[in-house]
């Protein structure tokens, strides 16, 4: 048993499972609130999310909130796991007391018929119709009781969006744990039979309006169109990469101003010493480094996750099928390249929902192309120090022009691998692509302020873990051996990372990398925005008095490097070679050694060849 599952043993354990977009996850939010915890199923990478909710009675319950599933027989790993928890045969996992079904009010007609599979197996279930405040705005009818009759098992009303909108699932809830009682009906029920049954169940309950979803086809109609629809999603990205700048600034100011405040507050109050040392320059200012990015990480997966909210990211999806099929992909290929713009390990595994195992084999291989957050503060760092902060045409800024520049070198870099990919093995089959487009709708500010908190937790905890652990060793190789007796040169070249940085300058400086670059290489393979932590240790030990330490990392490097070593290393992160984590992701969802150093090797080529590339030009055009 987990220790999560264990610490709700004494608990009512209830399961929420249901169709992707039917607002399964805000109805858990709006239950447990800030009472939840997270980690991973065992054996596998799949999300485990938990939480607790005290119902009006008093009674406790824990409540789990299970993968999204079109249907029961599974087609992908995460199907499967929902599948065989709510069996009870998954190992460590105690099975569920009761079900608590969640499907999509506007619509029934796909959701009831999961709702069949989920009480063909025998638990006590309670349905959840969740949306009815979107399905009366559109004038569809439900008639609760003569579903209820139907189904033979209890149905309520939800609104997850609204803060008494569970009030009647919460008194059910009472009522089910009190009294456990599976449903009637034939548990061994086909396929055929259900949809059947959902036939009968929307004739007899359900009274459609002529005309639905109105909102919903004059929005399709445009974003939708194969040449506005593309403008539409080029200018949401675009404005996303813009805001990711303008809108951070302000509190990256403020971040840099608290870190150059506390250094200097706790060296003054500290006796010189390597203790001192390591606060100062290896704590301190490696931790602050990292810091400094975490509003523009916020806003990128604010953005995300309000585009996952609205409904628009599976539109999205379709409307670059076609593009994404050329070059060797699939429409379902978006959503878990765009969630690694975020992180490429959930990324990656969000491949398991691609069903045909060439285009899940191709997106896995591709995604680390995406600019993950582990990149921005790099790009940032980078941008800051060699790109002038002004206005172009008035309007772009141009660091932010920039950035979106970047990015889109990723995107079209991956679709270029894909597309290679695709003609060596020749692949030339059809591979349809079949998606839920779901209603448009507003995002509440409650979900994505609870997923911005659950991310920037992650985040928090990789610079508290991870990054501190990397930061401190790396002072220490860079502090130790002392200088010899008599040594002229700085401390810093007879360290042990003065040393390894000296020895790998001879591999890197055709693509004009010096040897604090190189040093700083090593633990961002680990984690890559630790290359920024990493350099601002190294400069704060290796400058030439205390006031050149105390200066910020970005006018240092600006004084240092060459405009031709800075887009170098923009170039070189473009590709960079995955972080560990990603590697071990790799070899986990491919279950392939081979295929793992594969992904390797291209990388580090493609990087490799982009910064010798990228230095070599700028050299010629005087940049040097």
């Amino acid at each position: 048993m987990t220790e999560v599952a264990a610490q709700s043993a004494s608990a009512f354990r209830l399961a929420l499972i249901g169709n992707p977009n039917c607002g399964k996850t805000a109805l858990f939010n709006l239950l447990t609130g800030s009472r939840q915890k997270v980690a991973n199923y065992a054996g596998v990478t799949i999300e485990r999310k938990e939480g607790r909710l005290v119902s009006p009675g008093g009674r406790a319950f824990a409540l789990l909130d299970l993968t999204g599933a079109y249907s029961l027989q599974a087609a992908s790993l995460d199907e499967a796991v929902t599948r065989d928890i709510c069996r009870g045969f998954y190992p460590g996992e105690p099975p569920p007391d009761a079900l608590v079904c969640v499907v999509d009010a506007t619509n029934l007609r796909l959701h009831l018929r999961f709702a069949l599979e989920v009480i063909a197996l025998g638990k006590p279930v309670v349905i959840a119709l969740n949306m009815m405040d979107a399905a009366r705005r559109r004038g569809i009818a439900i008639d609760v009781p003569t579903l209820q009759r139907e189904l033979g098992v209890p149905v309520v009303e939800t609104v997850a969006v609204r803060r008494d909108g569970a009030r009647a699932l919460l008194a059910q809830l009472d009522v089910v744990a009190a009294h456990p009682s599976p449903p009637p009906g034939d548990a061994e029920m086909s396929i055929d039979a259900m949809h059947a049954r959902t036939r009968r169940l929307i004739e007899l309950a359900v009274t459609m309006p002529t005309r639905t979803g109105r909102i919903d086809d004059a929005l399709d109609r445009w974003l939708l169109h194969p040449v506005v629809g593309l403008l539409a999603l080029a200018t949401v990205m675009f404005l996303i990469f813009q805001a990711v700048y303008a809108w951070a600034t302000p509190l990256m100011d403020g971040i840099d101003a608290a870190t150059m405040w506390l250094g200097g507050a706790v060296g003054s109050a500290m006796p010189d010493g390597p203790l001192k040392s390591l606060v100062v320059d290896g704590v301190i200012a490696g931790l602050g480094g990292v810091l400094i990015f975490l509003p523009q990480i916020l806003i990128l997966f604010a953005f995300i996750l309000a585009l996952e909210e609205s409904g628009y990211l599976p539109r999205a999806a379709f409307l670059l099928d076609r593009w994404m099929f050329k070059a060797g992909l699939s429409g379902r290929s978006f959503i878990p390249l765009l969630s690694s713009f975020a992180c490429a390990v959930p990324g990656i595994m969000a491949t398991r929902s691609i069903q045909d195992p060439r285009d899940r084999m191709a997106t896995i291989l591709v995604a680390p192309l995406m600019t993950c957050s582990a990149r921005l503060p790099v790009y940032a760092l980078l941008i800051g120090a060699f790109i002038p902060r002004r206005d172009v045409w008035g309007v772009f800024n141009l660091q932010g022009l920039v950035l979106f520049g970047l990015y889109v070198a990723g995107i079209v870099s991956a679709l270029i691998v894909a597309f290679a990919m695709k003609r060596w093995r020749r692949d030339k089959g059809e591979h349809a692509l079949l998606l839920e487009l779901p209603s448009y709708r507003v995002p509440h500010p409650r979900d994505v302020l609870i997923g911005l908190w659950e991310r920037a937790a992650i985040f928090l905890k990789r610079v508290g873990g991870i990054i501190l652990a990397l930061t401190i060793l790396l002072w220490f190789l860079l502090s130790f051996p002392a200088p010899p007796a008599g040594a002229l040169g700085p401390a810093i070249d007879y360290s042990f990372a003065g040393r390894i940085g000296h020895a790998l300058e001879v591999v890197f400086a055709p693509v004009g990398f010096n040897w604090q670059i190189c040093i700083a290489l090593i633990p961002g393979l680990a984690a890559r925005e630790v290359a920024v932590s990493s350099l601002a240790t190294v400069y704060a030990l290796s400058a030439a008095n205390d006031a050149d330490a105390a200066n910020a990392l970005s006018p240092l490097i600006a004084q240092d490097w060459s405009l031709a070593t800075a887009l170098s290393l923009l170039a070189w992160y473009v590709y960079a070679p995955m972080c560990v984590s990603t590697l071990a992701t790799i070899k986990r969802e491919t279950n392939s050694w081979k295929r793992m150093f594969a992904a390797m090797f291209y990388l580090f080529a493609l990087a490799y060849g982009a910064s010798f590339a990228t230095y070599q030009i700028a050299v010629a055009l005087g940049a040097g």
